[in-house]
């Protein structure tokens, strides 16, 4: 199970560009369910997730994922609907979390995104962002990647 919240970011954290950071490069096969393929530096995934519903401003998805060959990622991804996401993520520690710190590239050039993962709904709900976190987003359509895949 994943839950998260996700956040517009009003400006980056001091020293954000030390952190562990890795280039990723995603696309979409479907929807709903969401299939998605990602490549993290040198590492191919295949993801399944069904959006779970909850009482919650979380986002709350199963979610599975799959290790892939290159050349296996290389046929999905001339399959995939839309354009290719791509961006740096950066893992900056954020009290007992770790934020994941989005940078997009190419058509999206100039968003920022942060992620938060979190143990339960009740540790997402309670939640307080940091002051470089911006608005909530997490139930705006409008920054689901899948959505960023299939509009300028």
């Amino acid at each position: 199970m994943e839950i998260e919240r996700k956040y517009l970011v009003n400006s980056f954290p001091g020293d954000f560009d030390t952190y562990p950071h890795v280039e990723i490069e995603q696309g979409y096969l479907c929807t709903s369910p969401t299939l998605r393929i990602r490549r993290m530096g040198d590492f191919f995934i295949l993801t399944v997730k069904e959006k779970v519903r909850s009482a919650t401003s979380a986002i709350v998805n199963r979610e599975e994922e799959f290790a892939m060959s290159p050349d296996s990622y290389a046929r999905l991804k001339a399959k995939c609907d839309g354009n290719m996401v791509e961006k740096t993520r950066y893992r900056i520690p954020v009290g007992d979390y770790t934020a994941e710190l989005d940078i997009f590239h190419g058509r999206h050039e100039g968003l920022r995104l942060v992620e938060v993962e979190f143990p339960s709904v009740e540790a997402a709900d309670a939640f307080v962002p940091p002051a470089w976190f911006g608005q909530d987003v997490s139930e705006d359509p409008r920054y689901r990647n899948s959505h960023l895949a299939h509009n300028s």
